[in-house]
């Protein structure tokens, strides 16, 4: 192994690989360090990956790329104990080129996305933890490894460590993250006939299908569940705050186990096999938990830097770009030969103009909104499914009764001045 590299990644996930790639593809002498067994053997995510972004880094990627299905459907459920209201969208354009996402195993992808950085002239060196950074005179200069003799040095050193990178806390680029900002996700990789899965969905081969799934799927708490289509298998998961589970006394696979048997969500799985169990930290914060991006000598990205959109489920899109952004920021870095903070921070402005942090920044007040308010999951969620109910059940009374039973339904739970509070503070929340 070279003594010292032009750059060091750290993370094979999808930011840390595609800082490599782009990298790799100037010419630039890259390590690229993974502490699993294989690049995305420790990765989770529910399994949407976004089109746009991966072509930037390979065009037309979907030809050779291990994809499940693209995804042609939207759904949201609004779910209480029996019942559920949903809503989304079908379109048939998103099953055809350019396509506008599509449902992965990360196991698979991750590994052929590493391996096109490898293609491209980067080291790729796995079952590698990196304990820590290698400082001297202010400024990083490479890492230390558990490996002997594991020291290794470059020019500049990207942090994609994952949600809880000790490595850039060890630096001072953060604090401990808070229980709400951050959640703990499971998922269940579940093996089911392509002909039950296009059957129940709705689907034709090649078409693929996301529900997103809020209220009773949580408890009531604040989170989300999802069922995602692959070929020959279906994603479900679920995910709530730390400070949400902490708070409830959740136990996180207790509750895979409730949203599996929830009667609307049960013959969706009936017959499959369990193929795999995942479990995973993912970044909630938002914009108000975005640490400190650059360094003398060092860059953050992806979930290390709490780069996530958890309102419309978008992390991967947003890692990739991260990734991008600091490969472009370290090129021109070292085309310059200047690694200090204020000529790395070209990554943090580069990042702040991008539509990370904008959508970030516009959802920012999102998490603890319904963190502090748990009416909208334990309340509205249930009162809509009643809701309804009555006015969808035909018994002889006059719609317009109906409307007027169910608006004081509403109401009378809540109180009118309260109800409007709610509706407002969501709107500012979101607008």
């Amino acid at each position: 192994m070279p003594e010292k590299f032009d750059v060091i990644v750290v993370g094979a996930g999808p930011a840390g690989t595609s800082c490599a790639l782009v990298c790799a593809q100037k010419g630039l002498n890259v390590l690229l360090i993974e502490r699993g067994e294989y690049p995305g053997s420790k990765n989770v995510m529910g399994g949407v990956l976004y089109r746009k972004q991966m072509e930037e880094l390979i065009p037309e990627f979907w030809k050779e790329a291990p994809l499940e299905r693209p995804v042609i459907e939207q759904r949201f459920w609004m779910m209480d104990k029996e019942s559920v209201v949903q809503f989304g969208y079908k379109g048939l354009e998103w099953g055809v080129e350019p396509y506008n996402n599509f449902t992965v195993l990360r196991a698979q992808f991750d590994q052929w996305f590493a391996k096109k950085a490898v293609e491209a002239g980067a080291l790729l060196i796995n079952e590698t933890v990196v304990t820590e950074c290698i400082v001297e005179n202010g400024k990083v200069v490479g890492i230390r490894t558990d490996r002997p003799n594991g020291e290794v040095y470059a020019d500049v050193v990207v942090l994609a460590d994952g949600v809880n990178s000790l490595l850039s806390k060890q630096l001072g680029f953060h604090k401990e993250f808070r229980p709400d900002e951050v959640a703990l996700t499971v998922m269940e990789v579940i093996n089911l006939p392509k002909e039950k899965i296009n059957d129940r969905f709705n689907l034709e081969d090649n078409q693929g299908c996301t529900i997103e799934i809020f209220g009773d799927s949580t408890k009531g708490n604040l989170g989300t569940a999802f069922l995602y289509t692959n070929k020959d298998s279906l994603n479900i998961g679920v995910g709530t705050t730390l400070s949400s589970m902490i708070k409830a006394k959740l136990k996180p696979y207790d509750l895979l186990d409730y949203l599996k048997t929830h009667p609307m969500v049960k013959p969706m799985l009936a017959g499959g096999e369990s193929a795999e169990y995942l479990a995973h930290l993912i970044p909630e914060g938002g914009y108000r938990s975005v640490p400190k991006v650059a360094g003398n000598g060092v860059v953050v990205v992806g979930d290390a830097a709490q780069l996530v959109n958890a309102i419309h489920r978008e992390g991967s899109n947003m890692a990739m770009h991260s990734g991008l952004l600091a490969a472009e920021t370290v090129i021109e870095a070292k085309y310059r030969g200047d690694f200090s903070e204020s000529s790395l921070n070209l990554y943090r402005q580069k990042l702040y103009d991008s539509f990370i942090i904008k959508d970030l920044e516009k959802y920012k007040d999102a998490t603890h909104t319904f963190e502090n308010n748990p009416q909208y999951f334990k309340e509205y969620v249930p009162m809509m499914n009643k809701a309804m109910s009555k006015f969808f059940t035909v018994d002889g009374t006059p719609k317009r009764d109906k409307q007027k039973e169910i608006m004081k339904s509403v109401t009378s739970e809540r109180g009118t001045i309260k109800v409007i509070q709610d509706i407002y503070r969501a709107w500012k929340a979101v607008k």
